[in-house]
């Protein structure tokens, strides 16, 4: 009984799904037309969404198609702020850089990692450097949400400490971004993955 309630409870909620139909959608619409060849309007047809639903999920044409990989922290997710709480006690290891590794995926987001979804967001990826650059500037806007938590978790860490972190975290982004636009083979792998690989490589190299 247990073991089915947690099944049910992992499945993907309607907005999850929701919100990666339309992040499908964006792709695929921007590997056909590019980037300014389709409307927010056309994105909520393919969809089958309303405009007003799409924009609950996305404010712009970037967004939509950067999906979780642009996401910053997402502050509407009852999974990710389970996450955030969790890490806020001091878990789910007690060690900072397990933590982190484990906290990456409610922060970049891991609802619409399909292999086919990875294979083509890198696609994008490499042939926009319009979206290239909005994914990392996502990414530190979550720069304070996560120095937040870190302060929560640990007070003593002090608001420079905290944005040290933060700024660790960024070069450590910034490295597993170039290995995935550079894989051979985008489908065996995703973007939170080699996050949480570089972050321990990086811990392993500050440890020594």
């Amino acid at each position: 009984m247990a073991e089915s309630a947690t099944r049910v409870e992992s499945r993907p909620s309607k907005q999850v799904l929701t919100r990666a139909r339309i992040n499908r959608c964006a792709m695929q619409l921007t590997q056909d037309h590019g980037l300014d060849g389709w409307t927010m309007d056309e994105l909520a047809a393919a969809a089958e969404v309303s405009r007003r639903t799409l924009f609950n999920y996305f404010s712009s044409k970037v967004d939509a198609v950067l999906g979780a990989a642009g996401s910053p922290t997402r502050r509407e997710d009852p999974l990710a702020q389970a996450a955030f709480a969790t890490f806020v006690a001091g878990g789910p290891t007690g060690q900072l850089v397990e933590d982190l590794a484990v906290l990456a995926r409610p922060i970049l987001g891991d609802e619409d990692f399909a292999p086919q979804n990875v294979a083509l967001r890198r696609t994008l990826l490499t042939c926009s450097s319009r979206l290239t650059e909005a994914v990392h500037q996502h990414f530190e806007q979550t720069a304070d949400d996560i120095a937040a938590l870190l302060l929560q978790r640990d007070p003593a860490l002090g608001d420079d400490r905290a944005h040290l972190v933060v700024g660790l975290l960024v070069a450590v982004f910034d490295s597993a971004m170039r290995i995935y636009l550079a894989t051979d083979d985008p489908t065996d792998t995703d973007l939170v993955g080699l996050f949480a690989d570089q972050l321990h490589a990086a811990g392993e190299l500050l440890g020594r």
